[in-house]
């Protein structure tokens, strides 16, 4: 297992477990393991995250690699230049949804997709060996100006801009101090929305409502969109990779909700097409896929292998139940922006309105929730849902299926010290008794 690599990228409290050094070694490992560059460097609006990239760039360029720096821009964004612009691979700073204090690193391959968790192992194989790449030649840093375009570009290439102009649509942006406020506006009005932005001011201590867009801080996203009549909202995460939706009546949609209303859209277009999603996401999406004769791949949950999955099967969707969209015709990896533009796309071709869409989906009521828990805690947890008489999967954490509809799943978080629950079930009287039924099982077990 990886020891410094989690669920998506590297990731600490900056200043505590991830020191100036700590960043300087670790970027060396990972320049040694692109061999050859140039890479591309972005950051998004922490408060140490420029810094952080000065120390990134120089530590590439004392192994003899030359460092593009793109500036303040969202994963994705970096993702996608790194591909269209050729580099030698990518490396973004970045916490995504995690608290303020915590930093990262994000390696991206050439590809434009993050590396796989087998090539995570050789990074950190190189870091505690230390066997760093050395040169006589010192690299170069410069200024990649091209990004932000090139990626605004590559998104409306893959949705038919000229209907989407012709609606008018009038759009909420909710960009939560976060990343995606340097490009999501951006396109929109490039798409001929009327665009109403909030919390759209970047700022790393994520003030407007923290860093993760959750229905439980989405109350302004709501009463903006109710207020404004607008056709939907979105809000974004901290690096601008995830979307959770807000239909015209101000309801929050979940991230599996918005997937399979994007993935219905999508395989229509692209019949017997292949879906890789991860464990903890809806089973609706077995109906939808279904209708087309397309095939649904389930991976362990996390971005990296959804995203490496769809590249070896050549898949045209993957996702997330937590906002994260992967449209595989544009880049194998989340992308609120993309996401952004298919919903458009998808109501450009239609008379309903989003919450019309989203009604006609097949019954299905999901939720979820975290609790503190070590690593002790989660064995304990483990121990006592092995006893529960139903069918189990333990390709991550442990999931439970109750009856054909309904499943109960807990997990340990791959980025912070908590452990994530997940329910799903056909209504929602159905879902709130599980999961109430199952925390207190949990809660009782980490108290033992």
């Amino acid at each position: 297992m990886a020891k410094l690599f989690g669920t998506n990228g590297v990731r600490g409290v900056f200043g505590d477990d991830l020191t100036l050094d700590f960043v300087s070694d670790i970027t060396s490992s990972i320049g040694t393991f692109f061999r050859k560059g140039p890479i591309l460097v972005g950051y998004d609006g922490r408060e140490s995250s420029e810094l952080m990239s000065k120390i990134v760039c120089a530590s590439l360029n004392a192994m003899g690699l030359n460092s593009m720096l793109c500036g303040l821009v969202p994963t994705p964004c970096l993702q996608y230049a790194t591909k269209k612009l050729r580099y030698g691979g990518g490396i973004m700073i970045t916490a995504s949804h995690n608290p303020p204090e915590y930093n990262g690193l994000k390696p991206t391959a050439g590809d434009g997709v993050e590396i796989s968790r087998e090539d995570e192992l050789k990074v950190e194989e190189i870091y505690f060996k230390k066997r760093w790449k050395e040169s006589k030649k010192v690299g170069v840093t410069g200024c990649e100006y091209l990004a932000i375009k090139t990626y605004l570009d590559g998104i409306k290439s893959r949705v038919n801009s000229t209907k989407i102009r012709l609606r008018r649509f009038k759009v909420v942006l909710d960009l939560g101090n976060g990343a995606q406020a340097a490009t999501a506006p951006l396109l929109c009005k490039d798409l001929g929305c009327d665009v109403v932005t909030i919390n759209e001011k970047i700022d790393g201590l994520f003030p407007g409502r923290g860093s993760e867009p959750t229905p439980q801080n989405l109350d302004n996203l709501s009463r903006t969109v109710v207020k404004s009549g607008a056709n939907f909202g979105i809000a974004f995460d901290g690096d601008g990779d995830r979307s959770i939706f807000c239909d015209d009546k101000g309801r929050i949609l979940t991230g599996d909700r918005s997937a399979l209303l994007i993935s219905r859209f999508v395989l229509d277009k692209y019949p017997k097409s292949k879906v890789v999603t991860t464990i903890n996401s809806t089973s609706a999406i077995e109906q939808i896929a279904e209708k087309t004769g397309s095939k649904v791949l389930r991976t362990r949950v996390g971005s990296v292998e959804v995203s490496r999955k769809m590249v070896q099967e050549n898949a045209v969707i993957g996702f997330e139940e937590n906002g994260g969209f992967m449209y595989g015709r544009h880049n194998q990896v989340r992308d609120g922006a993309m996401t952004l533009a298919l919903v458009l796309d998808l109501l450009s071709k239609t008379s309903n309105t989003m919450s019309e869409e989203s009604a006609s989906l097949p019954q299905s009521f999901t939720t979820k929730d975290k609790i503190k828990c070590t690593k002790d805690d989660f064995k304990k947890i483990l121990s006592a849902l092995k006893s529960e008489p139903y069918k189990k999967d333990l390709t991550d954490g442990i999931k439970m299926f109750l009856d054909k509809s309904s499943w109960v799943m807990v997990r340990l978080s791959g980025t912070e010290p908590i452990a994530r629950i997940y329910a799903e079930s056909n209504t929602e009287d159905n879902l709130n008794e599980i999961f109430d039924k199952y925390m207190s099982k949990i809660k009782q077990a980490v108290d033992r």
